[in-house]
């Protein structure tokens, strides 16, 4: 029996017994398409201090890759999960991309981010600067072989004086792809960084500059993710979409109901908690290609407290959970991350994914996750 000592409030401390779920086993025959916005694997022995460059360990960042491919999830490669605009600098990201597309087996699903973040937001930079940053981006990646996820950009914040400058900046950078692209609208939930992005800080007014810009461009657009943490705001926006146009949830709050859908549509998926809840999405999704609608929530619901804690306020330290289960369930050796987030989240916040993690039954091996999260919480001050 594995029982882990875990801090309470309050200050004391109270023994967990951790139990096993299933082991994760490959899906298929899905009626949504999902991808798994990936995390990077630090390499913890790298004589790297933060702030100052990126050490990356390479083969454990792509065993992980694969490990979501045999699963049947794509993955959506350099997002913020990889800790892009947090640690994760252009040159490291676009190494990760070109990495992964040689690493990706034939027919793994796999889109990557493409933004601005090698162009510092300021008061000279201009919409061509943007415009010209995003190309630039657009054209490495592309030339990869993967498809575009267009990323918000920080600088087209600074730059924009209104919602026609939007209009204006994605309409030249879609015009220019070899194929369509998902758009990314990510919340300052997120990104404090992108608060009033598509020229407004009224998120229903900003929906309609964005789906302006999509159906001008409808033939450049695969989808696009919304990360805004509204299961209102995403299906409001998604009865909207032009055909063809897919709304790939970024909800990483409410996506069991949002994957699900109404009688008017649903999402698809493109989601940071994926990277977690690896195998207890692809059950998930079984179960909803199968019609049993009962299995299907019977699997999800329990990952949702779960989720809503990792990604709770302040949402942008979220991967710090992500990488913590990563380490826990053994795709990685150590809890350590780029810039040194691990530190990010309270050891209480830790205490706390254990229990939603166990109860979403997403341990395998409650033995290794004792073996492992023990000398975590002894770091920082849990004993017996």
């Amino acid at each position: 029996m594995a029982q882990l000592i875990l801090p309470t409030a309050g200050g004391s401390t109270a023994r967990f017994e951790i139990s096993a779920g299933p082991v994760p086993a490959p899906g298929g025959g899905w009626t949504r398409t999902a991808y798994a916005a990936a995390h990077v694997v630090s390499d913890p022995l790298a004589e790297v201090d933060p702030g100052d460059g990126v050490a990356v360990d390479w083969d454990r960042t792509l065993a992980f890759r694969q490990h979501l491919w045999s699963l049947g999830l794509g993955v959506a490669e350099a997002m913020d999960t990889a800790q892009r605009g947090m640690g994760l600098d252009w040159p490291t990201s676009l190494e990760l991309i070109q990495r992964s597309m040689d690493a990706a087996p034939a027919g793994a699903l796999i889109a990557s981010g493409a933004g601005t973040d090698h162009l510092v937001p300021g008061p000279d930079v201009t919409l061509d600067d943007v415009i010209a940053a995003y190309e630039m981006q657009c054209e490495a990646v592309e030339a990869t072989g993967s498809r575009v996820i267009l990323m918000a950009s920080r600088a087209l914040v600074r730059a924009a004086t209104g919602p026609e400058d939007y209009a204006k900046v994605y309409g030249r950078v879609l015009s220019g792809l070899q194929q369509p692209a998902i758009l990314h609208w990510l919340g300052e939930m997120f990104d404090p960084a992108l608060a009033g992005y598509w020229g407004n800080t009224d998120h229903m007014a900003a929906m309609e500059t964005c789906l302006n810009v999509i159906s001008e461009n409808a033939d450049k657009i695969d989808g696009i993710k919304v990360s805004l943490l509204s299961a209102e705001k995403e299906i409001a926006m998604r009865r909207r979409l032009p055909d063809g146009v897919l709304m790939y949830t970024g909800d990483d709050f409410n996506y069991p109901e949002l994957i699900k859908g109404d009688e008017q549509g649903y999402s698809h998926a493109l989601l940071g908690i994926f990277d977690p809840i690896a195998g207890a999405a692809c059950r998930a999704l079984n179960a909803l290609a199968e019609g049993d609608d009962a299995q299907y929530h019977a699997v999800f619901d329990p990952t949702v407290p779960l989720g809503r804690h990792i990604f709770k306020s302040p949402t942008r330290f979220y991967k710090t959970g992500v990488v913590f289960l990563a380490y826990l369930m053994g795709h990685q050796d150590h809890f350590t991350m780029i810039g040194g987030q691990e530190s990010a989240r309270s050891t209480l916040h830790l205490a706390e994914v254990i229990r939603l993690a166990n109860a979403a039954r997403l341990f395998t091996d409650p033995d290794e996750v004792l073996r492992r999260a023990t000398p975590v919480f002894q770091a920082r001050g849990v004993w017996a």
